[in-house]
C-alpha cells in the first residue's frame, strides 16, 4: 500500500511522538547539569544561525519507523537553522549531531554505554562525551569518544589536568567538583552557567531598572520645566496683554490729546476772527 503524501513537512513532526515517556533526568543534579550545558551552548552559538543546540529531544533516524528513536541529554548539530522543534528528524534536517553529551548514572550506565554509544557510532555522532556527575560508576567521571576514519569510535585520552578537548566545538570539558564546566578553548574562559547567566540578567534588570528610574526623574524634572516655562510662557502673554491694552489707552489718550489740541486751535481762530470783526465794527 503507497503512503499517503503529506503536504507541508512541518506537519511531519506531529507524526512522530515527542516524548518517550521516560523522566528528564535521575535527579537534581543531572539536571541542573542539563540544564546548564544546553543554556551554556545555546548562550555561546545564539549568533551563529546555523547550530542548533537541544537537549532530551527525541531524534528519529529513520523515516515511518516510530520507534527508531533516541533521545540525547546534550547535542549540536552544524548547518541546520534554529527553530522550534517538536522533535528531530535526521532524513528532513539532512544532517546529524556532531557533539553529544550524556549526563550518565548507574541506572542509565547500559544504555549510555551500549545502545546509545553504538547509536551514535552509526549515524556519524564525530563526538561523545559522559559526564557521571555523583560518580556512581565512570572511573573517570568523566570519559570521551572520537569516530576514527573506520567509523568505529575511540577513546580520548584525558590532558595532563584531566580535562577534554572537542574539536567540533573549540571547547575544553572540565570537571568542577560533580558539575561539568565548558571552556573556550581560545580564551581560557568558561562558558557562563545557568546561575552566571541569571545573575547576568538580574544584572541587567537592575540596571535598566536604575536607567528607568533615571529617565523617570530626568521627565519629571523636565516636565517641571516645562510647566514652569509654561507659566513664564502665560505670564509674558498677560503682560504683553496688559502692555498691548495700555498702548491702546495710550493710543486713545493720544488720539484724544490731538482733538482736544485741535480744538483748542480752531477756537482760539474763532476767538481771533471775532476780534477782528469787533475792531473792525469799532473803527467804521
Amino acid at each position: 500500500m503507497q503512503a499517503k503524501a503529506i503536504p507541508l513537512e512541518q506537519d511531519e513532526e506531529d507524526l512522530y511522538p515527542s516524548s518517550d515517556g521516560k523522566p528528564m533526568a535521575e535527579s537534581d543534579v543531572h539536571l541542573e547539569e542539563m540544564v546548564y550545558l544546553i543554556t551554556a551552548l545555546k548562550s555561546r552559538y545564539q549568533e551563529v544561525p546555523d547550530v542548533y543546540v537541544a537537549g532530551n529531544l527525541l531524534l528519529y533516524y529513520v523515516r515511518g519507523d516510530r520507534k527508531a528513536a533516541v533521545a540525547p541529554d546534550v547535542f549540536l548539530v552544524k548547518g541546520v537553522p534554529k527553530r522550534k522543534r517538536k522533535s528531530f528528524l535526521l532524513w528532513k534536517e539532512g544532517r546529524g549531531p556532531c557533539f553529544v553529551i550524556e549526563v550518565t548514572s548507574e541506572s542509565t550506565r547500559s544504555e549510555d554505554l551500549g545502545k546509545k554509544q553504538k547509536r551514535y557510532e552509526q549515524l556519524g555522532v564525530e563526538e561523545y562525551f559522559l559526564h557521571d556527575p555523583l560518580g556512581e560508576y565512570l572511573a573517570p567521571p568523566l570519559q570521551g569518544y572520537r569516530l576514527q576514519d573506520d567509523g568505529r569510535y575511540r577513546r580520548l585520552a584525558p590532558e595532563p589536568d584531566g580535562t577534554l578537548v572537542s574539536r567540533t566545538t573549540g571547547l575544553r570539558l572540565r570537571r568542577e567538583g560533580e558539575h561539568l564546566r565548558l571552556v573556550d578553548l581560545a580564551t581560557g574562559s568558561p562558558l557562563p552557567s545557568f546561575e552566571d547567566l541569571r545573575e547576568e540578567c538580574h544584572r541587567q534588570r537592575d540596571e535598566l531598572l536604575r536607567q528607568i528610574r533615571e529617565l523617570r526623574l530626568r521627565d519629571e524634572k523636565l516636565r517641571r520645566q516645562d510647566e514652569e516655562l509654561r507659566r513664564r510662557d502665560e505670564k509674558l502673554r498677560r503682560q504683553d496683554e496688559e502692555l498691548r491694552r495700555q498702548g491702546e489707552k495710550i493710543r486713545e489718550s493720544e488720539t484724544a490729546r490731538q482733538t482736544a489740541e485741535e480744538r483748542a486751535r480752531a477756537a482760539e481762530e474763532e476767538l481771533a476772527r471775532l476780534r477782528r470783526e469787533l475792531e473792525s465794527s469799532r473803527d467804521g
